[in-house]
Formats: structure tokens, sequence, C-alpha cells
């Protein structure tokens, strides 16, 4: 599967742009001997928005959340059974606004937090069906041989995590970052359709 291209159930939209709803998604890290490890979930194969795609645990916001963050604690106990308690740190890493070019649209704010001692994810069986802690090298790994489907934003985040060599560096990379929206973009080539981010060939065409 290639890197570029838009994630599985993701169409495009020839009409008026739909507007961007709010979600969160929560990089849950705990420390290994071989490295830090993030949790991923895998969506249920029968939904036809990403189904059977290994992602952050998240969701659309909710008007009783209050902020970002809430939603993305309350997803996080929702998708995968950890809760985490009011004073757990979640800090914001980024933000990605997905392309205007697409028709399911979510405007993301994605938190790093350490999991809590002896945490187990347990998936909900409905939205979630499975669940797995990977060392970021090893999640893209498993990708690139077509073992575990992953969206872009996904294999963008699994690919900076890759360079932490704990859950602390992490962190404090992610405390000392201004955290700005990122929006790729869809561009078609041909019947074709490739991911661009900012910056990227071809972005501002």
């Amino acid at each position: 599967m290639a890197v570029d291209r838009p994630a599985p159930g993701e169409e495009l939209n020839t009409g008026a742009e739909t507007p961007a709803r709010e979600a969160a998604s929560v990089i849950l890290l705990r420390d290994t001997a071989g490295g830090p490890e993030v949790l991923l979930v895998q969506r249920n194969p029968a939904s036809r928005f990403m189904g059977g795609a290994w992602v952050f645990p998240g969701g659309a916001m909710r008007e009783d959340d209050g902020d970002p963050s809430a939603t993305g604690a309350r997803e996080l106990e929702e998708e995968a059974g950890i809760a985490l308690g009011p004073d757990h740190e979640l800090v914001p890493f980024s933000r990605w606004i997905t392309p205007a070019q697409v028709k399911i649209r979510f405007d993301t704010w994605f938190f790093v937090a350490r999991a809590p001692e002896g945490a187990e994810a347990k998936p909900d069986d409905e939205e979630c069906v499975d669940a797995r802690w990977l060392r970021p090298a090893a999640a893209l790994d498993e990708f690139r041989r077509d073992e575990l489907t992953l969206v872009f934003p996904t294999i963008k985040h699994l690919e900076q995590l890759a360079r932490f060599e704990s859950v602390a560096d992490a962190m404090e990379t992610a405390r000392a970052r201004d955290v700005r929206p990122v929006q790729p973009r869809v561009v078609l080539d041909g019947d074709a359709a490739r991911v661009l981010m900012p910056g990227e060939p071809g972005y501002e065409d």
C-alpha cells in the first residue's frame, strides 16, 4: 500500500467543501527495553470509514467534552478500555485537518500521553476490534510488508515517533512544540489520487 494514497473509505468530494468536525486522538506511549511502544487500535473492518485500519484511539468531540484533551481521554477509554486520571498529562503533539478534497473531514488534535502503569488495552469490539502495542518503526515495517493497514496521518506520526528514545523524550519534545494546523492536499493525477504535505512540490498548484 502506497504511503501517499488516500485512506480506505476516504471518498473524494466533487461538490462544496465539507466542514471539518472537531476531533482528538491520543498517542499513548510506554517505555520498553527495545524503545517506546505506541498503542494502536484496529477499526472495525465493517466500518465504511477507514475500516480495518490501525489508528491511534480517538474520535469526534461531543458538546459535553469541554475541550479536545477531554475528547481524547474519553475516546481512549471507550475504544481501548484505558482510563486516564483527571490529572494525567496529555500534551498537544500536532493538529491535522483532513484535506478539503475529501468528503468526511476532521480537525484533529493529537496528544501524547504516558500509559498508566500496567495498562492493558481492551477494544470495545464495536468501533475497534483489536489493539496492539508496537514500536513505531516495527509498525511501519509491517505496513511496508502489507501486514498492517495504516492511514496517511498515522504513518506520518509514526515516522516522527520512531525518532524518540523514550516516552520522556517524546513528551519533552511535545511540550516545546508550537502546534500549528497541518492540512494535506489530495491531487488527482489521471485516475489516481495522491496526498501531498504542505511544502511538497505540487501542493500549491
